[in-house]
Formats: C-alpha cells, structure tokens, sequence
C-alpha cells in the first residue's frame, strides 16, 4: 500500500511510542476516548488525570507541549459551541458576573470542552507519532473495510495534486488581473470550482483504467505487513487502562 506522504502532523522520532505498530496505537486511542466519553462529568479530577496520562505519552513520546497544544485550535468551533450552551440551555439558573447562566449548560459546557478536548489531543499525539502510510496499514490490519482503507489512501495521495492544481488556477486568474472584490465576482469562482470537479473527476478515471490495466481487482496489494509482541501490546494499552480504572473510580465515587 502506497502513500508514503509526510503530513504535517508527523513529528519524525525514535521514541518507543513511534516504535509501536500502529493497530496498537490505533486501538489504544480508541479504547482511551471511549473511556473518556463514558466518564460522569461530575468527575472533575477525573479529567485531570486523563490530562496527566496524556501528558506522560507526550512525554514519552518526546511531542513538546508546545506542540500538541498548538494543533488543538482545531476545536475552535466547538469551544465557540461549548461557550455558548450554558446562555441558550434550559433549566436551573445561576448569577455569574452578573450574567444568567442555566446550570445544565454549564455542565454541559464542562462535558464537550473537557471530553472533547482530551479527544483531539490523544488523536493530535497519534497523528504525531505515526506516519499516514503506517496508519493505513494500521487501519487495514484491524480489518477495517478494504475499500474504506483505499479511498483513504487516494485520498492522502491525490491531496497534494488537488491542492496543487487549484494552485495554478489562482495563479492564471491573477495573471489575467482577476481579483475576487465581492459578491459579483463569486460567479467566477463557481466556474473555477466546476472546472476543478471535473478535472479531478477526469483524472479519477484514468488513474481507475491505469489500475484495472495493471490487474486491479477490487484490493490493493499488501506489500508490508505490520505485527505487534505482546509487550508493544501492552505497553500501548498502558494508557487505555490506567484511565479505565480513573473512570471506574470516578463512578464509584
């Protein structure tokens, strides 16, 4: 399987994180955020511990803070979200500052920044450990649908050429002195989208006849394959543990 890009999210290292086959990272990840969501957000220490576990991996991993942290502003929107529900929620209401607030969307508030933030981050840390190639193959060996696994793979791989391709348009546009000034110019811009559609369709299906001429059949072949001991197992499910027992002590409590 293909696709040997270097995303952006990829922090190159020689960490025993970056050593773990990546299936066991990817279940990892999963079982923790699980775990995460299933915790009562009235346990609040609770989420600081998560907090602590992802900073150990961070730390084992050699990701400086500096980095994952700056890779969470992809959750704006629903920090934007979050702010918002504990003024337009129902239910029992609070004075703070001077402002109503309604305790329901104060929790709730609570749960999507915490669950969700410590979400992105477990995900920000496995982005940054492992290659895309390796989490295809990953993905692929967790039996995930085999033609899931392949669009994902044309996808990373024909990303570039997209982007690229919508590079040189702009810049034919602003050649011939076009500059977008407003609403009137959006026609334009339509046009560009459209002839962008079609050529990435067009291009879709030549690359389809390349493949099937090359004995495409409906899979792509495996060229590595990927295993895991049973201590890089362990070592990766250190993590989805350690927070299940924090979450079983969270309801207990």
């Amino acid at each position: 399987m293909g696709a040997g890009h270097t995303h952006r999210l990829y922090r190159h290292g020689h960490s025993p994180v970056h050593a773990l086959p990546p299936h066991a990272k990817l279940a990892a990840v999963l079982a923790f955020v699980v775990v995460v969501v299933s915790t009562p957000r009235e346990a609040m220490w609770a989420f600081g511990v998560y907090a602590v576990l992802l900073g150990l991996v961070a730390y084992a991993a050699r990701v400086p803070a500096g980095f994952v942290l700056g890779r969470l502003l992809i959750e704006v929107p629903f920090v934007a979200f979050a702010v918002l529900m504990p003024f337009v929620a129902e239910g029992e209401r609070i004075d703070v500052l001077g402002l109503s607030l309604s305790v329901n969307g104060l929790w709730g508030a609570w749960n999507v920044l915490a669950k969700g933030t410590l979400g992105v981050a477990a995900s920000v840390l496995l982005a940054a450990t492992t290659e895309l190639r390796e989490l295809l193959l990953g993905l692929q060996h967790l039996r995930l649908p085999p033609l899931l696994v392949q669009i994902a793979s044309f996808m990373i791989r024909y990303g570039d050429v997209i982007t690229d391709e919508m590079r040189r348009m702009r810049i034919a546009r602003e050649s011939r002195g076009f500059e977008t000034r407003g609403v009137r110019h959006w026609g334009v811009l339509a046009k560009s989208a459209g002839a962008l559609f079609i050529r990435s369709y067009e291009r879709g299906e030549r690359v389809h006849l390349a493949m099937i001429s090359r004995g495409y059949s409906g899979s792509m072949p495996v060229i590595d394959e990927v295993t895991g001991s049973r201590a890089q197992w362990s070592y990766a499910l250190a993590l989805p543990s350690a927070a299940l027992v924090v979450c079983v002590l969270g309801w207990m409590l």
